[in-house]
């Protein structure tokens, strides 16, 4: 049993970076899109549409992060050093947000304007960082003797700026699908024309990653081209494919929920093919998480309370997302 307690709590963390990606994306894709609006009153329509979610997204990043520590000591103990400016400037950038947020509807007409630039550029900020960590991890951390042994920058590589900019055109896709579903009049037209856009972008995007890693890491070529491995894969891309031709089809013909569901299914194919790539490593490529567990003990008594927690949080996503299920009608708003 011990030997799979690392493998549950690999299996919760999986399923909260998942769910904040989802859920936090299309809430920072829309602060990415704020300055393609023309009028504040269209930005005040497209953070309507996202006010009664975005404050509870952040739950899963905690879940995350407070997961690693204690479950994955070592590894957090290892990540957090090698991708200490990333990340830091993530989290600046995400209280940036939250505060422009909260401050944008009680600012003057003019003030109005500065806090909707604060909360694009948090927002693109915090995504691009988000990219950048997954893009350090994913080439790997220098190691030795269970410590970190790399320099401050070993994560700043064309590698991961791509990341960045790929998960940045990710959110951006997933936020404008969010207003195409959400909302009505001009800001809806205008999201399905840059969800088209974007689509295409995050495929590009998609495409080169796929392309790039298996050239520059032995190791995820191994994964995805030895037998039999290539023979249990190769539907991942091609459900990929399907999937976005669902999106392009359904923006086409003035589909409304599709859009966002292909959007989440890209995202969930593309996490899944990351998952695939590096798993067993939490710390590619040398630490798994086998190496890097606590204690058994710590284990299960974390196990306790988040079997508890995860049913309250889940239900209170649900509830939410029902309350204020359909669209956003012109003049109306949650704030």
């Amino acid at each position: 049993m011990e030997s799979y307690l690392p493998v549950i709590w690999a299996a919760i963390m999986a399923l909260a970076v998942a769910m904040y990606v989802i859920l936090d994306g299309f809430d920072l894709g829309v602060g990415i899109l704020f300055p393609l609006a023309e009028t504040e009153h269209e930005r005040d329509q497209m953070m309507n549409s996202v006010a009664p979610f975005w404050d509870g997204n952040e739950t899963w990043l905690v879940l995350g992060g407070a997961g690693m520590l204690v479950t994955f000591p070592l590894a957090y103990s290892i990540i957090l050093p090698a991708l200490y400016l990333p990340v830091i400037v993530m989290l600046l950038a995400l209280v940036f947000r939250g505060v422009a947020f909260e401050f944008r509807w009680v600012g003057m007409t003019g003030g109005k304007r500065h806090w909707s630039f604060v909360f694009a550029a948090g927002s693109t900020l915090a995504a691009f960082c988000q990219g950048v960590i997954l893009g350090g991890l994913i080439q790997g951390i220098k190691v030795e003797n269970g410590a970190f042994a790399g320099g401050s920058f070993d994560w700043a590589t064309p590698f991961a700026l791509v990341c960045g900019l790929g998960v940045v055109a990710g959110y951006a896709l997933l936020g404008s699908t969010w207003l195409v579903m959400k909302t009505q009049g001009p800001v809806a037209q205008r999201a399905r024309i840059e969800a088209k856009l974007l689509l295409l972008v995050v495929l590009g995007f998609m495409a080169i990653v796929s392309i790039w890693t298996p050239l520059a890491f032995e190791r995820i070529a191994t994964r995805w081209f030895s037998l039999p491995n290539i023979l249990f894969f190769w539907w991942i891309p091609a459900a990929t494919v399907l999937v976005a031709i669902a999106a392009w089809r359904a923006l086409d013909t003035g589909g409304d929920t599709v859009p966002f569901l292909a959007a989440i299914g890209l995202f969930v194919l593309g996490y899944l093919g990351l998952l695939i790539s590096n798993f067993p490593y939490i710390i590619p490529p040398s630490l798994t998480i086998w190496q890097t567990a606590s204690s058994a003990s710590t284990h299960v008594f974390m196990l306790i309370g988040t079997l508890m927690m995860l049913p309250i949080i889940l239900g209170y996503m649900v509830f939410v997302y029902w309350i204020f299920g359909g669209k956003l009608h012109e003049g109306e708003g949650y704030h």
